[in-house]
């Protein structure tokens, strides 16, 4: 973790290679997960939505799905107007769950969701879910018997994949610490006037090490020591085992922590226009407000037996880099893979199946759509915060062209 100025940046990194990146400023950003007491200043029935004054620049944007209950069998089965649920100048608390990105407010909702370590604690949501990464059908069980267990009255409870195998205590710890966060919220609600922020999501740090320990890691680095206590007080509320592993980077040889990893390299490679493949072949990377488009090239790549056979290598080969620089610069929206075209079926098969899979590992909800009638793979994946790549780039007030930001540890 690399600590410059306002900026922190994280890296996670198997076996030295990176395979997450994670950027923000220590001020003014973070905004998803946030709570506000805010004012709805105009309901538009055409839209189904509603312009919520939370306190920022923009008004928040307020779909009805966002209003309705979180639990799909409790909701009407004929959708009512927004006019039924809401006026103008009603107050009401609302969560951040996309940011504002480029001229578009902040987009919110009324499902209200705390994240634990282990568990998503849902005031409101009256059921208990499993993570689909977790697989053995009696550990899913347990969680599930346990969060009914746990959860009181309306609650919903959503265990984690980190939560597979934990105990009932560490997940009594975990729900216990988000009701009280919720009723302390829930309690300036009554209090504050509108608009008003009521709760600030984690800083970067904290959402790191919720999101990412794994208690196989072998080292956690940090290269400030005014953060190594904040750094050391977080591993031992989430995971105390973890504690000895935690050290301070002082500079090797003239080198800063990201250039001895060598975490600024990878990073500068991974958003180029231009990504190479260890095989020879390339990427061609194009991001727009609208979507992100991916197109795989053989380069010099031409393979040892035939054309169809390097066309395959050559994809399957970008299918574990796509969904690696996917988590690195945190893409989100729709995703167009423009692969080689293969001949047979069975490998156009098998590059979908391994993106499936790599779409398992990421921890943000990513869907493999399938193939166009074009040939091209289409895919989404969840979008909450404005991605890396926008932020270590900028535009120029004259001519609108992209340019880099100071990029990690420089």
């Amino acid at each position: 973790m690399h600590v410059h100025g306002e900026m922190l940046q994280a890296a996670l990194l198997e076996n030295g290679r990176l395979v997450e990146f994670f950027l923000e400023k220590s001020k003014g950003s973070g905004l998803v997960g946030n709570v506000y007491k805010g004012r709805v200043v105009n309901v538009l029935p055409g839209m189904q939505a509603a312009f919520v004054d939370i306190g920022l620049a923009k008004n928040a944007f307020l779909y009805i799905d966002e209003l309705l209950h979180p639990h799909l069998e409790k909701q009407p089965k004929r959708k009512p107007s927004i006019k039924e649920l809401v006026n103008p100048g009603q107050e009401l608390l609302v969560q951040i769950m996309k940011e504002p990105i480029g001229g578009k407010g902040a987009r919110v909702t009324t499902h209200f969701t705390l994240p634990g370590r282990w568990l998503v604690y849902m005031p409101n949501a009256d059921y208990v879910g499993v993570s689909k990464k977790i697989g053995p059908e009696s550990e899913r069980g347990r969680l599930r018997s346990i969060g009914e267990k746990l959860r009181e009255k309306e609650e919903g409870i959503i265990m984690r994949t980190a939560a597979e195998g934990e105990s009932e205590q560490s997940l009594h710890s975990d729900v216990t610490r988000a009701r009280a966060l919720w009723h302390a919220i829930a309690d300036r609600g009554e209090r504050l006037p509108a608009p008003s922020e009521l709760h600030k999501e984690a800083g970067l740090m904290r959402r790191v090490f919720r999101d990412t320990l794994k208690t196989d890691m072998d080292e956690i680095w940090i290269d400030d020591a005014a953060s190594l206590d904040e750094a050391a007080e977080l591993l031992q509320e989430m995971t105390p085992g973890l504690q000895g592993r935690l050290k301070l980077y002082e500079p090797r040889n003239g080198q800063a922590l990201f250039d001895w990893f060598r975490v600024g390299m990878q990073v500068e490679k991974a958003f180029e226009r231009r990504i190479s493949l260890p095989s020879g072949g390339h990427l061609v990377w194009e991001e727009t407000e609208a979507l992100t488009v991916v197109d795989v090239n053989t380069g010099k790549f031409t393979g040892s037996h035939d054309l169809e056979d390097t066309v395959f290598r050559t994809n399957m080969e970008a299918a574990d880099e796509i969904a690696r620089l996917l988590r690195i610069r945190d893409v989100g929206g729709i995703i167009i893979v423009d692969f080689i075209d293969m001949q047979h079926e069975q490998h156009r098969e098998r590059v979908m199946q391994r993106m499936n899979e790599k779409a398992r590992d990421d921890r943000t909800k990513t869907t493999v759509l399938g193939w166009t009638r074009l040939g091209l793979l289409e895919m989404t994946r969840k979008k909450a915060r404005e991605n890396a790549a926008m932020q270590l780039t900028g535009r120029c007030a004259s001519c609108g062209a992209a340019s880099r930001r100071e990029t990690a540890n420089k």
